[in-house]
């Protein structure tokens, strides 16, 4: 079958959610990935950071067959010998005290909901039903209902209703706007140190800090949303270290299974972790002997392999090439290590035919809000390979 086949068949027979690019991947090795056709590309999306690790890394398919040979799935109702080891590692690695295991990024935000509006009736007497917590405008953290509820993008909602209530919407970036928001009843500040979905958006220098200790002033929990920017993405372990903050809950996954296996979960000390008693919240595949295994080695991996350090410095080396291309088409270039976005100006015509065009030069990545092109590679990619992504990428701005 070729790629109009299965385009076909996917059009026929699946939901309408998704706008892909018309590329039909059959087989990754590192950053590369090639189409059923044989055609090769450098892909510059990562699975939106879940393959920070690269695609296909043999650590990871031969702890994944050895573990897929022994036990896949004891659910949590008996314990396994891979999910302790997993926590003492993901807790040694981090600082944090605990770790609560799940599998999408959406389920772990959602584990940090409850987690906080629970401590805040634990801990501030809040009557269970007015706990209050405050997100950034232009935010991202998932599709599930709770989760839309406190979206900025219309879109994400519409027809979705009835909302999940007790949330509130601030300008990203702006200290003073969550300091004038919270209430007797706010449990919670919701932030991602760098907006991903949105637009790989940085905030001004000294922003977390201040969001941290306006948190700590008014006991409210500081939550970290590190899904799409940390494990090495922004160029450290964490996009929170540019501020030198320490957040009360750091909700993490994509890349915490390089790619193989959904994995996810929050970190938390004893205080908020506590607040779970058996049947307040878990999942059959959360914690699962498989996703722990492969959880493990990803980690190892990113450490062992330098790929944050890698990370930072690609990052700058590819901003500074991006930086140097002379379009009038481009607005800025922005990002931390290889978390990239280039924007692009309203006259460009959209950023989709920028990625349409990409692609047939050999280098794939996706538009997130119709102006921004988003550029994740791998965190294993090397200088050489950046040479080659930046070659189209120039080539396609010299000719559009």
């Amino acid at each position: 079958m070729n790629s109009e086949n299965f385009i076909t068949l996917e059009k026929t027979y699946g939901a309408n959610n998704y706008k892909p690019l018309d590329v039909v991947l059959t087989r990754g090795k590192g950053v590369w990935v090639w189409d059923v056709e044989g055609n090769k590309y450098l892909d510059c999306l990562s699975a939106y950071s879940a393959v920070n690790q690269g695609h296909c890394h043999p650590a990871l398919i031969a702890i994944l067959k050895s573990q897929a040979e022994q036990l896949t799935l004891s659910s949590r109702a008996f314990r396994n010998d891979k999910l302790p080891l997993l926590l003492q590692k993901i807790c040694d690695i981090t600082g944090y005290s605990r770790f609560l295991p799940m599998n999408s990024g959406s389920e772990a935000v959602e584990t940090a909901l409850k987690a906080a509006r629970k401590w805040g009736t634990l801990n501030k007497n809040i009557e269970d039903g007015r706990q209050e917590i405050i997100v950034c405008t232009n935010n991202f953290s998932g599709r599930t209902i709770s989760i839309i509820s406190f979206s900025t993008e219309q879109q994400y909602k519409i027809g979705f209703g009835p909302h999940t209530p007790g949330f509130t919407a601030v300008s990203y970036g702006d200290a003073s706007a969550l300091e004038k928001a919270i209430t007797p009843d706010t449990v919670a500040f919701l932030v991602e140190p760098i907006q991903g979905e949105g637009g790989v958006i940085i905030p001004p220098a000294g922003y977390l800090k201040d969001c941290e200790e306006i948190c700590k002033q008014h006991n409210t929990l500081f939550i970290a949303d590190e899904i799409q920017s940390g494990l090495g993405r922004s160029g450290k372990l964490f996009a929170y270290e540019y501020d030198s903050v320490r957040p009360d809950i750091v909700v993490v996954g994509k890349a915490l299974s390089g790619g193989f296996y959904p994995v996810s979960g929050i970190l938390a000390d004893d205080e908020i972790m506590d607040v779970f008693t058996p049947g307040d919240h878990g999942s059959t595949f959360g914690g699962n002997p498989l996703g722990a295994a492969v959880a493990i080695e990803s980690l190892r991996i990113l450490l062992e392999e330098k790929m944050i350090e890698n990370s930072f410095t690609m990052g700058e080396y590819f901003r500074t090439l991006l930086s140097g291309i002379h379009s009038p088409y481009i607005k800025e270039v922005r990002g931390k290590g290889l978390f990239i976005g280039v924007e692009l100006h309203p006259e460009a015509g959209g950023a989709r035919r920028f990625c349409e065009a990409l692609q047939q030069n050999g280098l794939l990545c996706k538009e997130t809000h119709t102006h921004i092109i988003r550029f994740t590679p791998p965190l294993v990619i090397t200088r050489a390979e950046i040479d080659f992504a930046f070659s189209a990428i120039e080539r396609v701005f010299r000719t559009l």
